[in-house]
């Protein structure tokens, strides 16, 4: 019965065919949105996940994100090391300012200033060139998305820079993940960047801790709260506030979402109005079978075989169309770094396998309702 079923399906190319886009559209547009949203929410986090060093973060009680953060004064560095289970902690500072290219393109940037010593505040990798550039005068290192923007075509290595009245030159390209806003970030030492951004008596922005024991982060960040009064989180909570700011301050999710419903109403429109026609139109065979005795259940067994062959080549189709478009953008600064989460293919295995129960069900009434002798009249 299940092979009949299968040759009522296939021999309808029209219909087919037309099933499976219904399906393929909605996997695609769901798995698409989601992969989207949800990679667009980590660039929330990615000031913390450039400092892989850092246990944890310390900050004014008042700061929420590394870009929404109060400046503190320097005594604050000396807190924080006096408190036990530290093993390091170093100053980190960002800002923002304007650059001005030797052409006279005005750029706004963020300055990120890492420990003179030991550089910790910098991307793990770097595109070209290596830290050691820092050790030269006026040196600054360019992110690499950045690089696509302000230099686009061309190396920025050697360039020089108007950076609020004072001298920078690139001298190396790190691998950073690109913040929500893509914006231009250039590194540079800590003593350095107080000069390119000067401004209030307190520009600590953070303190970067090393705990001695990494696995108990969490009880050393509640300590550090205790003795100096700051702020204190580990780099998972500190991630998850960026995370939280976008979601709650931005439009991002309710746009996203509008766009996910609608994907799954416009597979429910086409799989349930194009199954129906397919039911219709073989109301006949389905009468037919019923009349030598072919039962109810089978026929339910029948029709779901039916959606579930639709359902698996739409999906798959939807599944390689969505692969296929994270693919041909990767090399777009715009999707770096963008993934596929494993989750989302389930959730959109989940919708699909919704769309197909429901307009399955609706299209198998009227065959469960029709009686056999209809066939015959």
């Amino acid at each position: 019965m299940i092979w009949i079923a299968i040759r009522m399906l296939t021999g309808d190319a029209q219909k087919f065919f037309g099933l499976v886009f219904g399906i393929a559209f909605s996997t695609l547009l769901i798995t698409q949105q989601l992969t989207i949203f949800v990679n667009l929410l980590e660039r929330g986090a990615s000031g913390v996940y450039n400092v892989s060093s850092a246990d944890v973060w310390v900050m004014d009680p008042v700061s929420r994100t590394t870009d929404v953060a109060y400046a503190m004064p320097s005594t604050a560095l000396d807190k924080v090391r006096g408190v036990p289970g530290v093993e390091w902690a170093v100053p980190h500072i960002r800002a923002q300012a304007s650059v001005r290219t030797k052409d006279g393109d005005l750029e706004g940037v963020a300055v990120i200033g890492v420990d003179d010593a030991t550089l910790i505040g910098l991307p793990r990798n770097m595109v070209e060139g290596s830290v050691d550039v820092l050790s030269q005068p006026d040196s600054v290192i360019i992110d690499d998305v950045g690089m696509t923007r302000m230099f686009p075509g061309q190396s920025p290595i050697g360039e020089r820079l108007e950076l609020n009245d004072q001298r920078a030159v690139i001298r190396g390209i790190a691998d950073a993940i690109p913040s929500f806003t893509s914006t231009v970030v250039l590194y540079t030492k800590y003593s350095q960047a107080l000069n390119y951004v000067p401004g209030t008596r307190n520009r600590l922005s953070f303190v970067l801790v090393g705990a001695e024991n990494p696995a108990e982060a969490k009880a050393l960040s509640e300590l550090i709260e205790q003795e100096t009064g700051l702020k204190a989180q580990t780099r998972e909570e500190f991630a998850r506030d960026g995370v939280d700011f976008i979601i709650e301050n931005t439009g991002i999710p309710l746009n996203f979402g509008i766009t996910v419903a609608l994907g799954f109403i416009v597979g429910v429109a086409i799989v349930g109005l194009t199954f129906s026609l397919f039911i219709r139109d073989n109301i006949k065979q389905f009468g037919a079978l019923k009349a030598i005795g072919v039962t109810n259940g089978k026929i339910r067994k029948m029709v779901a075989a039916q959606a579930g062959l639709v359902g698996l080549i739409g999906y798959g189709l939807g599944v390689l169309g969505t692969v296929g478009f994270i693919s041909a953008f990767s090399s777009d600064p715009t999707f770096k770094g963008f993934y596929i989460p494993w989750q989302i293919p389930i959730i959109s295995l989940v919708a699909v396998t919704l769309i197909l129960a429901l307009t399955g069900w609706l299209a198998l009434r009227s065959v469960l309702k029709t009686e056999p002798a209809a066939v015959f009249r």
